[in-house]
C-alpha cells in the first residue's frame, strides 16, 4: 500500500477547485471507460486540490463544504464533478456522504481519526445493499462476517462506512473498515452498459474488525437524513445531464444543423428540462440544510427532486439522441459513453415508491400547496 498523498490545506474556493477537476476528468473519462476502468487520477485530483478534506468541518481542519447556506456550494461541486465524470461524480458523492454521517453520529475520538484520515488522503465509500442471507453480521468477538455488494469505489475504497448487523438484531448498525487498496473486492460481476469505471463489485469483510461504531442501532435510517441525502446524488445526475445537452448542442453547432426548426425546438425543449432540475437540487439542498421543515415534508421534496432529475435526464437523452441520430451511438462520439453512463446512473431504488410517498404527504398536508415547503 503506498502511503497516503501528502496534500495541501483545505480548500476554501471549493467551487473553482471542482471546476478545475471537472475539465481534467472530463478529457480522461473516455480512456477509463472499461470494465476494470476506474477513475483514479481524478481522485487524486480531488484530494491534491482539498476536496476529499472539503466536507469535514471548517473548525476541525476541514472546510466545511455543505455546511453554507443552503448547502450551495455542496451542490454546485457535486454538479461540476459529474458534470466531468459521473464515475467519479458517484464515488466523490459516497464520500461526502460517509464524512457526513461521521460529522452527525461519531464519538469524538473517533471523528478526529475519521477526519484526519480524509485530510491525509483516503477515499471514503458508504456501502449497505447486500445479497439476501449473506449480509454483513458483527459478531460477539468484535469482527465481521459477510459482505456487500453493488460497492462503487471496490478496492478503492480505503475506509468503508458500511451497515452490520448483530447477531438476534435486525437493526443495522453504522461501522467504519479500514481496507487496503486492491484488496477483498471482486468486480466480475459488473459488466453494466455505463458507469463501467465506478469500479462496482462485491467485497467481502468476513474477518476485520471496525475501526469505529457510529451512533446507535438505526441511526443510518434517521430521517429526513436517510432519503433527504438523495439530492446529492441527483446533484451529481444533473451534472450529467448537462454533460449530455452540451455534446448534443456541440453537435449541432459543428455540423450546421442548428438552423433547423425542429432541431432548435428539440434543443430548446433540453434547456427547459435541464434547467428545471436545476432549480429542483437547489431548492431541495436548502431544504435538507435548513431543516427548518417538517421532517415529512423534506423526504417529500426531495423524493420528487429524484424524479424530477429522472425525468429530466431521460427527457434531455431522448431529445439529444433524436437530434443526433445514429452518430451518437457510434463509439469515439462524445454523445455515447455520456448517454449511456447517465441512463445508468439514473436507475435508482425505489422509484414508485419516492412518487407515491410524495403524493402522500401532499395528499395529507393541511393548507395550500404552495405554502408546502415554506417554513411556518
Amino acid at each position: 500500500m503506498r502511503d497516503p498523498w501528502i496534500l495541501p490545506g483545505p480548500t476554501r474556493d471549493c467551487v473553482a477547485a471542482a471546476r478545475r477537476v471537472s475539465a481534467l476528468a472530463a478529457a480522461r473519462a473516455d480512456a477509463q471507460d472499461r470494465d476494470d476502468g476506474f477513475p483514479a487520477e481524478d481522485v487524486a485530483d480531488l484530494a491534491q486540490e482539498g476536496l476529499l478534506a472539503a466536507p469535514v468541518p471548517a473548525g476541525e481542519g476541514g472546510a466545511g463544504l455543505g455546511q453554507e447556506p443552503g448547502a450551495a456550494d455542496l451542490a454546485e461541486v457535486l454538479r461540476l464533478v459529474g458534470l466531468g465524470s459521473l464515475a467519479l461524480g458517484r464515488v466523490y458523492e459516497g464520500h461526502v456522504n460517509a464524512l457526513q454521517l461521521v460529522a452527525r453520529y461519531a464519538a469524538p475520538a473517533e471523528r478526529r481519526t475519521l477526519f484526519a484520515d480524509a485530510r491525509a488522503g483516503h477515499l471514503f465509500g458508504v456501502w449497505n445493499t447486500e445479497p439476501p442471507g449473506a449480509g454483513l453480521v458483527l459478531g460477539a468477538d468484535g469482527r465481521l462476517s459477510g459482505v456487500k455488494t453493488f460497492a462503487s469505489g471496490a478496492g478503492r475504497v480505503t475506509r468503508a462506512l458500511v451497515t452490520a448487523r448483530r447477531p438476534g438484531d435486525g437493526r443495522p448498525l453504522m461501522l467504519v473498515v479500514a481496507l487496503e487498496p486492491g484488496m477483498r473486492s471482486d468486480l466480475s460481476a459488473w459488466r453494466a452498459q455505463g458507469m463501467r469505471a465506478s469500479a462496482t463489485g462485491t467485497v467481502d469483510l468476513a474477518g476485520l474488525a471496525p475501526e469505529a461504531v457510529l451512533g446507535g442501532p438505526d441511526d443510518y435510517h434517521r430521517q429526513p437524513h436517510f432519503s433527504g441525502g438523495a439530492w446529492r446524488f441527483a446533484a451529481v445526475q444533473l451534472g450529467g445531464i448537462e454533460a449530455v445537452f452540451e455534446a448534443w448542442r456541440g453537435h449541432l453547432a459543428r455540423t450546421g444543423r442548428g438552423d433547423d426548426p425542429h432541431q432548435l425546438a428539440r434543443l430548446g425543449e433540453g434547456a427547459i428540462a435541464l434547467e428545471g432540475a436545476r432549480l429542483f437540487v437547489s431548492r431541495a439542498a436548502a431544504l435538507v440544510a435548513e431543516e427548518a421543515l417538517a421532517v415529512e415534508r423534506v423526504v417529500a421534496f426531495v423524493d420528487l427532486t429524484r424524479l424530477a432529475v429522472e425525468r429530466a435526464g431521460l427527457e434531455v437523452l431522448g431529445l439529444a439522441q433524436r437530434s443526433v441520430g445514429l452518430q451518437g451511438f457510434l463509439r469515439g462520439h462524445p454523445l455515447e459513453r455520456l448517454s449511456r453512463d447517465l441512463a445508468t446512473y439514473l436507475r435508482q431504488p425505489a422509484p414508485d415508491r419516492a412518487l407515491t410517498g410524495a403524493a402522500a404527504t401532499i395528499l395529507a398536508a393541511d393548507g395550500p400547496v404552495a405554502a408546502l415547503w415554506e417554513p411556518r
